[in-house]
């Protein structure tokens, strides 16, 4: 049976973390998935430790922002070892800073793969998390997620496969084309056109249009190893965890 993680930003407006951490664990999941400041200082990262432990949750996976893994990599690389990651991941790019062409887009991968070298020397793997902007072709066709992950074979793609959705791209294309490249797929789903406005438009898992009937097996096959369930704004984060779990373990 697939163990699940929980991405916690899906959590992030309903503290306390202890009781987040609590949650998941009775309700079945295995893991858990940290982004930006969940780490924050010495005590967060901390209480974070205490956290996973007192419930049996791994963090295999963790998202850093670029800035943080080019600057401060001896810190991030710290927290890694402290939660026992195997990977890290590029989560974002604010829209400001996204390239406009292929060729930025191209600098962009290298720029990555530079700063994924330390943590590739530490044993870990490194590499992006799309949303939907990486699958809107540039002026000359070619697609920004294509062009960041052509820069290095090693960096990998931590595949949202909800946002390539919502970008119209089918997610088996993506799956075939980078097969044992997504190490870790983001488990989401979308609410079917007009409904739930008040959730930016996501649903719980089963609960909407995507396909993952179809989507689960694929990712499995091509070598998929951790599958993070995630809402980008629930109402209530524990029917969204418990709804979801309940439906990814029938996939």
């Amino acid at each position: 049976m697939t163990a699940f993680s929980y991405q916690l930003y899906s959590s992030r407006n309903f503290p306390p973390l202890s009781d987040t951490l609590k949650m998941l664990a009775e309700l079945g999941y295995a893991q858990a998935e940290g982004f930006g400041g969940i780490y924050g200082d010495d005590a967060a990262l901390a209480e974070l430790e205490r956290g996973l432990k007192a419930n049996g949750l791994a963090m295999p996976t963790g998202h850093f922002s670029f800035d943080m893994c080019r600057d401060n990599s001896a810190r991030v690389l710290g927290i890694a070892k402290a939660i026992g990651m195997k990977g890290v991941i590029v989560p974002y790019i604010m829209p400001d800073q996204r390239p406009k062409d292929a060729a930025g887009w191209r600098d962009y991968g290298a720029s990555l793969a530079k700063v994924g070298q330390p943590y590739w020397d530490a044993g870990l793997f490194f590499g992006y998390h799309n949303h939907d902007f990486e699958f809107v072709p540039t002026a000359t066709g070619e697609l920004p997620i294509d062009l960041i992950l052509g820069a290095d074979d090693r960096l990998v793609l931590e595949f949202d496969v909800a946002w390539a959705v919502r970008a119209k791209a089918d997610p088996l294309d993506t799956i075939r084309k980078y097969g044992s490249r997504i190490r870790a797929a983001h488990v989401k789903d979308i609410a079917p056109a007009g409904e739930n406005k008040d959730e930016d438009g996501w649903a719980d898992i089963g609960d909407g249009i995507v396909d993952w009937k179809a989507i689960m097996p694929a990712l499995r096959e091509a070598g998929c190893e951790y599958f993070v369930v995630e809402h980008d704004n629930p109402k209530d984060h524990h029917r969204f965890a418990s709804r979801s779990i309940a439906a990814a373990r029938k996939l």
